[in-house]
């Protein structure tokens, strides 16, 4: 196996950068920032986001990026939603023909609200070899070499095999899939889903209401997720209702941890800068709520989110609206999922 390249060394890209270094692959990380980069170079460690995690033999740091891309025959990146495209952009000249894309962003497109997919096909051609990493998996805890699982999804089956065997060890497993669609949606969504439940619980109101939350914001995710062409193992898989557990219910998440900020009371400034990283749910809501809109989706939950988020609604109120709601039947109403079907089990939406 050639060099494989991550490029982002936050806490995320760092993790995966020693989790592929302690595989035995030959792993570059960059990052965008030359001091930074040379701060980890130096220590041997991350000491902003990971300061408990040596690097070990076999990664390398790299500021320049274009050394960190040439020659590379894995690119993954491990990089904020809104700077996804721009960067993909200033890769493409330094690109050879066979040399592979992966990503794990969880987030869309921050102006067209596209599947992270869809830009890689514009940005470098439909023919590339691309894929998507998703699961519940926090960084301190894969770097710190507890058990963890992911979903690697391509339409490319044997690079998504080839990750899959890149990133696999005793301790962190691997499944491979092909439903980009599904994987990239319940890694977006459930940021949205995971402040819901942090608002919930920093205004005191329990694990009862948070279990309620998670449970319908699910349906809320398949809704979507069927609608776009999704499945249905999938987003009740790994990259869907297992991360959607993940950030909604361990303070390790930072969309969760604003929601409780939220909840608590606090601006959304004051958030952020206790916070000190990306909080990828913020752009995200606006996002999946304009995708619910357009499709005519029914998305409750997400609504709630963005009017706090977007509209200035205090978050007592929002969960005021919630629980006004019309009373019904808890029918698991999305695309291709038939309530009165005895035993029928939810088929994909096309």
């Amino acid at each position: 196996m050639g060099i494989i390249s991550v490029l982002g060394a936050g806490s995320w890209g760092t993790a995966l950068a020693v989790l592929l270094a302690r595989n035995g692959h030959r792993c570059v990380l960059w990052g965008h920032e030359p001091e930074h980069m040379r701060r980890l170079a130096t220590a041997r460690i991350n000491a902003h986001y990971l300061p408990n995690v040596e690097f070990p033999k076999g990664l390398d740091i790299c500021s320049n990026l274009s050394s960190a891309v040439d020659g590379a025959e894995v690119l993954l990146l491990a990089i904020p939603s809104h700077a996804f495209q721009p960067l993909l952009r200033t890769i493409a000249p330094y690109l050879g023909p066979r040399t592979g894309v992966a990503w794990a962003t969880k987030g869309l497109e921050i102006t067209s609200g596209r599947l992270l997919h869809e830009v890689v096909a514009d940005e470098l051609g439909s023919d590339r070899r691309a894929a998507v990493l998703s699961g519940p998996t926090f960084a301190g805890e894969v770097a710190a070499g507890l058990p963890s699982a992911i979903t690697v999804a391509s339409t490319h089956e044997e690079f998504a095999k080839q990750l899959a065997t890149l990133l696999h060890n005793n301790v962190f497993r691997a499944y491979t899939c092909d439903d980009m669609i599904g994987v990239q949606l319940g890694g977006s969504t459930k940021n949205v889903l995971a402040i819901a439940a942090g608002v919930s619980d920093g205004l005191g109101f329990g694990a009862n209401a948070r279990a309620a939350l998670i449970t319908r914001g699910l349906t809320e995710l398949m809704r979507l997720g069927l609608a776009m062409g999704g499945k249905a193992e999938t987003l009740m898989g790994l990259s869907g209702l297992g991360d959607l557990i993940l950030t909604a219910t361990d303070n390790q998440s930072r969309n969760r941890r604003f929601g409780l900020g939220l909840g608590e009371g606090k601006t959304t400034a004051q958030i952020i800068a206790a916070i000190g990283q990306e909080i990828e749910g913020l752009i995200t809501t606006k996002l999946i709520y304009r995708l619910a809109r357009q499709r005519g989706i029914d998305m409750p939950i997400t609504e709630q989110v963005y009017r706090i988020l977007y509209e200035d609604l205090p978050p007592i109120d929002a969960v005021r609206n919630l629980l006004l709601r019309e009373r019904k039947a808890e029918a698991l109403s999305y695309p291709g999922h038939h309530p009165d079907d005895r035993g029928a089990a939810p088929v994909n939406a096309h």
